[in-house]
């Protein structure tokens, strides 16, 4: 299934994609949003409903993010084998990933403008592949860790390059503008996938291919993170793990090219579908 958030007629709700509409799931069910079915457990209940008559058009509603109030966001950095060369720092490859967390206000859903702070030219784009936690655990272990995904999802994992070097122990603030990335545009059930096959993800800028590589290349692979996080964290539904962007950001070319007003970026994988944004100034 392809699970939807998204606002119609003023009222917000979720539901299932069908064809080029969207089945209401608030009204059919008892869960009033896609994060109470997800914390219920819910989702292979709701699979009837959602085989029902589309109740409005995609064309007619806006997308939001498909969870609303994830218990966390945690997000993976430099998890790609050819990414660490990127920063030219002659430092090994890590041992353990590096985390950070985002707030929900910082990503807009598919079709929303992407907004540029008044502080800082240095808006950066990163397509990451998201995991959609959709069981309670801690611990996991690395063979059983895929019974956990409720699905996946995409994210531009937008950056203010800048603010995240403002200080030595330094991500949090670049990472955490309102707005400044997106997530969408739906979730796809993991019952679509099979996690033994590489997925293949790419980020377009106005058209232009930017990054381009699969998760055959990650460092630490979907199994490992959930291990790995869950050891410290109780996972719960509706938690999101971004799980890490290829080479091939803004930042890295020489002079770099950060987003401006009018761009549209695009993260795309296969199966999971076409993230897309447009970039706008934050109004003052």
């Amino acid at each position: 299934m392809k699970l939807a958030t998204y606002k119609a007629n003023g009222k917000e709700s979720w539901g299932a994609v069908a064809g080029d509409g969207i089945v209401d799931l608030a009204r059919r069910t008892k869960y009033a949003t896609l994060f109470d079915a997800l914390r219920a457990g819910a989702l292979s209940e709701i699979g009837k409903e959602a085989k029902g008559a589309p109740d409005v058009a995609l064309k007619d509603v806006t997308l939001l993010p498909p969870v609303r109030t994830p218990e966390k966001i945690i997000c993976v950095g430099v998890n790609f084998a050819n990414r660490n060369a990127e920063y030219k720092d002659n430092s090994d490859e890590q041992k353990f990933p590096s985390l950070f967390c985002r707030a929900p206000n910082s990503l807009v859903g598919h079709g929303q403008p992407i907004l540029r702070p008044p502080e800082s030219p240095q808006l950066d784009y990163e397509g990451e592949i998201v995991i959609i936690v959709g069981k309670e655990g801690r611990r996991i272990p690395r063979e059983q860790a895929h019974q956990y995904i409720a699905g996946l999802t995409l994210c531009n994992e937008g950056t203010i390059r800048d603010w995240v070097r403002h200080a030595k122990f330094n991500t949090t603030q670049g990472k955490n503008f309102d707005a400044s990335g997106s997530i969408g545009p739906f979730l796809v059930t993991a019952d679509e996938f099979d996690f033994t096959k590489p997925f293949e993800i790419t980020t377009r800028v106005n058209g232009e291919v930017r990054q381009h590589d699969t998760t055959a290349n990650m460092i630490f692979d979907f199994a490992y993170l959930l291990n790995y996080i869950s050891t410290f964290a109780t996972l719960k539904p509706g938690d999101v793990i971004v799980t890490g962007t290829p080479t091939g950001a803004g930042a890295r070319f020489d002079p770099p090219r950060w987003l401006v007003p009018g761009d549209t970026v695009e993260v795309e994988v296969p199966g999971i579908g076409l993230l897309r944004n447009q970039v706008e100034d934050e109004p003052r």
